[in-house]
């Protein structure tokens, strides 16, 4: 079966409005619904006889193509954290996942040290009985070292109950010297691609919380490895554009070079909310108005799951008035990086708080410092 990357290969990409469209002399269409069906079959509804383009859709959800991969996923991704939290019980977390899976959402975000492994524990029992066929499925793991990202990946496929991830990020890439530890011929890289060889995951990204800069410098350790990233996962919301942005910085250089943008934190846990500016569904439009392949959302209740939907339902690109008229609302309480106290504070980061999730520097570097 032909895959999206080929059918798609007499397309040319145009991005308008926050949206890529794809153009061609001719598409074999029936390929790539056959393609889509196979693997997404949920999706069906509403896809055929529509103009083939960056950004399909059914009756409840929009799919977008997701970077250099051409892997087709849903424009609203399920965030891990919030189905493991200790107010969410696992019956309901289980519910929720499988609930937006059948309302056609298929991009899963987890976490090895989301809830202590409860988040992707609940996650696999969802997945069970047929639903993991039905998802693009996504984790990410802290450890800097070799040593230490092997067993973590071992430990997340054990957890989500899979032999393969279809993509694993590097984690809470926020200092300057992660990149570097990443790339180290002892470091976490290696373990991924020896990973990705061994058949456990697809494809490899990288997140991060803290500065647009770092996110930066990450891609460029990747390049002089002769490396390319499928995605990079940041905060993307109505405050970012005007305090340390990541949309201003990263978003033009991942586009650049075809590198899926997964937004997150686009309401920053409901913080944002806090400023009194904006609403959850302008929040989720102003996220999804951008050139994201994915926004995912923390969903900790069924009304939560709905009004992700609603956000779908109602979204329409908008112009470049409309998002001027946005950000008009937010400047003055974004001027700080108040509501997005993962950039200006540590509570948002889990590896300082547990440095030993990142494992060991390499012994040649421990050699350097006087015992």
């Amino acid at each position: 079966m032909k895959r999206v990357n080929q059918v798609l290969g007499l397309g040319r990409e145009v991005v308008q409005s926050g949206i890529v469209y794809l153009w061609g002399d001719t598409i074999n269409f029936s390929l790539c619904l056959n393609w889509h069906t196979a693997i997404y079959p949920q999706n069906i509804a509403g896809v055929q006889g529509e103009q083939m383009s960056g950004t399909t859709s059914n009756s409840e959800m929009l799919y977008r193509v997701l970077g250099n991969t051409q892997e087709r996923v849903s424009a609203i991704g399920l965030g891990g954290w919030h189905i493991g939290l200790k107010n969410v019980d696992e019956e309901l977390g289980i519910r929720i996942v499988r609930t937006a899976i059948d309302r056609g959402i298929t991009f899963m975000d987890n976490s090895w040290d989301y809830n202590d492994g409860v988040s992707e524990i609940r996650m696999g029992k969802a997945l069970l009985h047929g639903y993991r066929d039905k998802v693009f499925l996504m984790t990410k793991i802290d450890g800097r070292s070799k040593k230490e990202a092997a067993k973590q990946i071992d430990e997340s496929l054990q957890r989500l109950q899979v032999d393969c991830i279809d993509l694993v990020q590097h984690h809470e890439i926020i200092r300057y010297e992660d990149p570097h530890r990443v790339f180290d011929e002892e470091g976490a890289n290696a373990a991924f691609v020896e990973a990705r060889q061994a058949g456990k995951l697809r494809y490899i990204g990288f997140t991060g919380h803290k500065d647009p800069h770092v996110h930066l410098h990450m891609l460029e350790v990747a390049a002089e490895h002769g490396f390319q990233f499928a995605t990079a996962q940041m905060p993307l919301n109505v405050m970012d554009a005007h305090y340390r942005s990541f949309e201003k910085l990263v978003v033009p250089e991942l586009v650049k070079q075809n590198i899926g943008v997964l937004g997150m934190k686009s309401m920053a846990n409901g913080i944002i909310l806090k400023s009194k500016t904006v609403t959850p569904i302008e929040c989720l439009h102003y996220a999804l108005n951008l050139p994201t392949s994915v926004v995912i959302t923390g969903i900790d209740s069924l009304e939560i799951l709905e009004q992700a939907f609603e956000a779908v339902r109602t979204f329409q690109p908008m112009n470049e008035e409309q998002v001027r008229s946005l950000l008009a609302k937010t400047a003055k309480a974004a001027s700080r990086g108040e509501f997005e106290p993962f950039k200006t504070s540590s509570i948002f980061d889990s590896t300082a708080q547990n440095p030993d999730w990142l494992g060991e520097e390499p012994q040649r570097l421990q050699q350097l410092m006087p015992a």
